[in-house]
């Protein structure tokens, strides 16, 4: 399932995932890696010049990748959320534009969405305000959370209209009164760049509209099973995790009564991801198999396995520079990245331990 993973690419994205911890460093030489091994054309169609692989094969290789570089895969599903929009699309001379360049990593596109379904909407008021103009439209405000914004050549935002339609449009960053931020230091994955960018009256075609003006937008498209990228992710994280713990438990075996069942639980969790992945709708799953149920169990395992390997490591992986202390940094990502309030609550809980 992960042929299109190669055991060199591995290798060298776990070498350059130490490397992304240095001040300064970014995401962008492990995503050219990745690119050098096709992976920027696994979610673009053939016709495009992608491999136009299954749902349950790009999860097969989240896995994989997040195993060994979790920061340059989040940095790869922003930029194939941005590229799933876009195949769907009824604008045919864009894609024929983009996507083409986007599988030949030509061009690296991210997203500015997350306004559109959780960030700021406790505000009340579009975070990012659109007025029609001509053939196209103006837009004003900001986008909270964009990863790699600093690498894009394109950004995927959402805006909203007058009349509360919304819409999808790819804005180029060197457009006129785009402002990129400077990307703010986080507990873990810095290197993804992940920042805000400000937009004063950006002026786009309507040559640039992915999708809408429609009510939601994004829940256009959305049909299926839910998403499992999120997971797949934390499951790969998890099994990164494991392997420090297997290291560690060659030279003390006891620790195989830790190892051995986590490592059952995330082959469970892993082929539990594949049948969502590989289903087209709710009904071919048995009762209680969901993408929510599932991050919520990949949410946990991630966790208790860096949690595992830290404590295996004993004081040397609580020294700066230990995988294990990155493994325990990264971890918590999952609790805070796109993370549904049922998936929060039923962590809480686990922390209060079950009360």
């Amino acid at each position: 399932m992960t042929d299109h993973v190669p055991e060199r690419l591995r290798c060298d994205l776990r070498e350059l995932a130490e490397t992304q911890e240095r001040p300064g460093a970014d995401a962008a030489p492990a995503f050219r890696r990745m690119a050098e091994d096709g992976v920027t054309g696994w979610a673009i169609p053939p016709q495009f010049g992608g491999a136009g692989l299954s749902s349950a094969e790009i999860m097969a290789g989240y896995e994989a990748l997040a195993a060994e570089n979790l920061c340059a895969t989040f940095v790869l599903t922003q930029f194939n959320a941005a590229v799933g929009r876009l195949v769907p699309s009824e604008n045919e001379a864009l894609k024929a534009e983009l996507l083409p360049k986007l599988a030949a990593a030509e061009q690296f596109v991210t997203v500015g969405i997350s306004h559109l379904t959780t960030s700021r909407r406790h505000l009340g008021e579009p975070a990012v305000k659109a007025t029609a103009e001509g053939d196209g439209y103006r837009l004003s405000g900001t986008l909270p959370w964009c990863t790699g914004a600093g690498m894009a050549d394109r950004i995927l935002a959402g805006a909203e209209l007058p009349d509360g339609r919304q819409f999808l449009a790819f804005i180029k960053t060197d457009a006129p009164g785009v402002t990129v931020a400077d990307p703010p230091e986080l507990l873990a994955l810095t290197a993804s760049a992940t920042t805000s960018l400000t937009l004063d009256d950006v002026q786009i075609g309507s040559g640039a509209v992915v999708s809408g003006p429609v009510a939601e937008v994004m829940k256009q498209g959305s049909g299926g099973t839910g998403s499992v990228g999120t997971s797949a992710l934390a499951v790969g994280h998890a099994a990164g995790s494991l392997r420090g713990l297997a290291g560690e438990a060659e030279k003390r075996p006891e620790l195989r009564e830790t190892l051995d069942p986590l490592e059952r639980e995330r082959e469970k969790l892993s082929a539990d991801i594949q049948r969502i992945a590989a289903a087209t709708s709710t009904d071919e799953l048995p009762e209680g198999l969901n993408a929510q149920s599932v991050r919520t169990r990949a949410n946990s395992l991630c966790l208790r396995s860096a949690q595992a390997y830290l404590t295996a490591s004993k004081g040397a992986g609580f020294v700066a520079g230990h995988p294990a202390g990155r493994f325990v940094r990264e971890a918590m990502f999952f609790q805070v990245w796109s993370c549904p309030a049922p998936v929060a609550a039923a962590a809480l809980r686990e922390f209060a331990c079950g009360l």
